[in-house]
């Protein structure tokens, strides 16, 4: 008994510390057994997550995850995929993929297609294999993910060649589109900044760069200079100024660009600009009309800029290209000055440096080209944006030929320099974009854009620090390497008819106005060539004198017939009331001189008729031809004068009071004339040339009282 006690108390002990074990055991047959039951049951979609693709040439690379929990009953993967506009038509399939992939190449796709695809597995998670037929797995007894799609890349080719020329021509019209609904929009601006702030050559710098900055084009500021020059309107060293200040003006183009088109995109809200823009094209007012143009050009200049930024080829280390640009870029001085040709270079082509510095900025944001590279090529675009100037005044007189002169030497001599000292610069505004801004263009592609805006603003702001001091200097060397080929190169010319500077017609009439005060400087200075050839002798000056007073009818004719032209284009825009009063004046005057210079030729003829017949005056003759011609003289410069004020302001008293005098003295002629030709003190037709000759005198008189009338507004009605 008492042996048998002890042992079940050992054998209690025991049974108590075997019944966890066993519970534990009861629980894992448990577990087990669910297990197995989880393993049988199928999938859904949902076993497939974070599905994507990332688009490339001619393919694509998809990505998926599949969950965690289910991964080790999956055995194994497929892909199937189709064109978009394929749908309802048989899927292709991919390769057998392992489940513990994640990605997967779809290759040989054709380029620029959309395309859809679903990853899948077997409802039950077995081996695709099983159930494959010709590479196709049975779909009953599939799972597939949710659609994805993506659309393949293009390679480089002739398309993506077109599609970069057509995202770069956009990029221009907006430009031009832009720029000409600001000049229309703010053309009284322009006027009043062009009128008042080039009294000397650092209000011009100043000047120059607003009216950049606000019709965002130099090359319209360059060519409106070279035409101002042409027309009067501005010396030389004022127009060197400007010039300056547009070259300043032209850096905010850069800044745009890499700003709202790279860093914020506003090309994703272009719609929305053009949204606004598009019913003020219906608006009466042309205030209105002017700033349609503006919104909208805005908008397709960065919707220009989203293409060009998906037109450039994304390039790897061993691209040709790149391996060029990173072999020259070794070699410090040449390869600065082989990419500074190129700058200039693509501008001329583009005939916009705008457009050429979009370019650089896209070719540095994609990585095709290094920091240094796109400065050295932005450089090339000062150079190049000087040939527009330069074509400008082929068509201009010397004085606008020598203002296109002074614009390329500013440029030239510029980018000389920084050739030179361009490393430095570029430590220079890599220091300040890294400690100022916070960002290294050699390891930011973007920030490397707003670095090269920056570096641009700093060269043109330091040239023209610079070169402002040399400006008398510039000027001398352009009258020096541009030689006046004659009396008649100093000549004006309609210059802007030609290069059509300008579509605001307010601008358009200040112009015209100054070209015909010009005008009637050259029929005062025919009239001074007449004048000698009256009272002259010598037979050699005689026929010089003759084959330029025909020179000059000549050059009239073509002045009124461009000028008419112009304002007949003008007239076509919408005008204020004072601007169309002012145009109708216009017509008249230079129809007026244009018969003024006839006149004078006639004389001229006759003049030449009495050398033919050996007809000859006495002095008496000569002197009241030299007093009639006297008066006429003071009927010209009245008549220039009232041409140089404001139509509105023009008073007729003194022009009233000189064709008087010219009448009275043309009367007073004639009757000596009369008592001459009684007393038989000269011959007939000494008289009748005589007579000829003085009453033509006295008809240039009437057309200068008539082109102040005209001025002042009266018989236009």
């Amino acid at each position: 008994m008492q042996g048998t006690f002890p042992f079940l108390i050992r054998l209690t002990f025991i049974i108590a510390l075997l019944l966890p074990n066993l519970a534990f055991a009861d629980d894992s047959i448990q577990l087990s057994s669910a297990l197995q039951i989880e393993k049988q049951d199928t999938f859904d979609e949902t076993v497939f997550v974070n599905t994507s693709a990332k688009e490339k040439e001619g393919g694509a690379k998809v990505m998926w995850t599949v969950d965690y929990q289910a991964i080790d009953q999956i055995d194994n993967l497929i892909i199937r995929y189709q064109k978009k506009i394929e749908k309802g038509k048989p899927w292709k399939y991919t390769r057998i993929i392992d489940a513990k992939a994640t990605n997967f190449e779809i290759e040989g796709l054709k380029q620029g297609e959309k395309y859809v695809w679903e990853v899948g597995c077997l409802k039950d998670g077995g081996d695709i294999h099983s159930i494959l037929k010709d590479g196709v797995p049975d779909s009953e007894n599939m799972v597939w993910s949710s659609k994805g799609s993506f659309e393949t890349e293009r390679r480089w080719g002739l398309y993506m060649f077109l599609v970069l020329i057509g995202s770069l021509g956009m990029f221009v019209y907006g430009m031009k589109m832009m720029s000409e609904g600001l000049q229309q929009s703010a053309g009284e601006k322009l006027r009043q900044i062009l009128s008042s702030m080039t009294a000397n050559k650092y209000l011009g710098v100043i000047s120059g760069f607003l009216i950049t900055a606000l019709v965002q084009s130099s090359s319209a500021t360059t060519v409106m200079t070279v035409s101002f020059v042409n027309a009067g309107l501005l010396t030389l060293v004022e127009s060197a100024g400007v010039m300056m200040g547009a070259n300043i003006g032209t850096t905010i183009t850069g800044w745009l660009v890499s700003i709202f088109g790279f860093k914020v995109s506003i090309s994703s809200y272009s719609l929305i600009f053009i949204a606004f823009g598009a019913p003020l094209m219906f608006s009466k007012r042309k205030n209105f009309k002017a700033w349609a143009n503006a919104i909208i050009g805005f908008a397709l200049l960065f919707m220009g800029l989203g293409f060009l930024k998906d037109a450039v080829p994304p390039m790897g280390a061993d691209s040709p290209i790149i391996e060029f640009f990173t072999r020259f870029s070794d070699i410090p001085f040449l390869g600065r000055i082989i990419f500074v040709l190129l700058g200039t270079l693509v501008t001329i082509v583009v005939q916009s440096s705008s457009a050429a510095m979009a370019l650089t900025l896209t070719l540095v944001l994609k990585g095709v080209i290094p920091f240094e590279v796109g400065a050295a090529m932005i450089l090339g675009e000062n150079i190049g944006t000087t040939i527009t100037a330069e074509i400008a005044s082929l068509v201009g007189n010397v004085h606008a030929k020598r203002s296109a002169r002074i614009h390329s030497m500013f440029n030239i001599i510029g980018v000389t320099w920084m050739i030179l000292l361009m490393p430095v610069f570029i430590k220079l505004v890599t220091y300040i974009m890294v400690t100022w801004v916070g960002i290294d263009p050699y390891v930011d592609d973007e920030g490397a854009t707003i670095a090269l805006a920056a570096f641009h603003t700093v060269f043109n702001l330091t040239n023209v620090l610079l070169l402002i001091w040399f400006v008398d200097w510039l000027v001398r060397v352009a009258e020096r390497t541009v030689k006046s080929k004659g009396e008649d190169d100093e000549i004006f010319k309609l210059e802007y008819i030609a290069a059509g500077i300008t579509k605001t017609p307010e601008l358009s009439v200040l112009e015209a106005k100054k070209e015909l005060v010009k005008f009637a400087e050259l029929t005062q200075r025919m009239q001074t060539k007449l004048v000698e050839l009256i009272n002259t002798t010598d037979t050699k000056r005689i026929s010089k004198l003759m084959k330029k007073i025909a020179k000059y009818e000549e050059i009239t004719d073509n002045i009124e017939k461009e000028v008419t032209d112009y304002l007949s284009k003008v007239s076509a825009s919408e005008l204020s009331e004072k601007s169309s009063n002012d145009l109708r004046a216009m017509l008249s005057i230079s129809n007026e001189l244009e018969r003024v210079g006839d006149i004078i030729f006639q004389i001229s003829k006759i003049i030449e008729k009495k050398l033919d017949k050996k007809v000859w005056f006495d002095q008496k003759q000569r002197d009241q031809l030299k007093l009639l011609c006297d008066k006429v003289d003071e009927g010209f410069m009245v008549m220039i004068a009232n041409l140089n004020l404001d139509y509105s302001s023009i008073d007729l008293a003194k022009a009233r009071d000189t064709e008087h005098q010219i009448n009275d003295t043309r009367n007073k002629i004639r009757k000596r004339h009369l008592k001459s030709l009684e007393k038989g003190e000269y011959k007939a037709p000494a008289g009748l040339i005589y007579s000829n000759m003085f009453s033509s005198l006295e008809r240039i008189g009437d057309h200068l009282m008539n082109i102040s009338e005209a001025a002042s507004g009266i018989n236009l009605e």
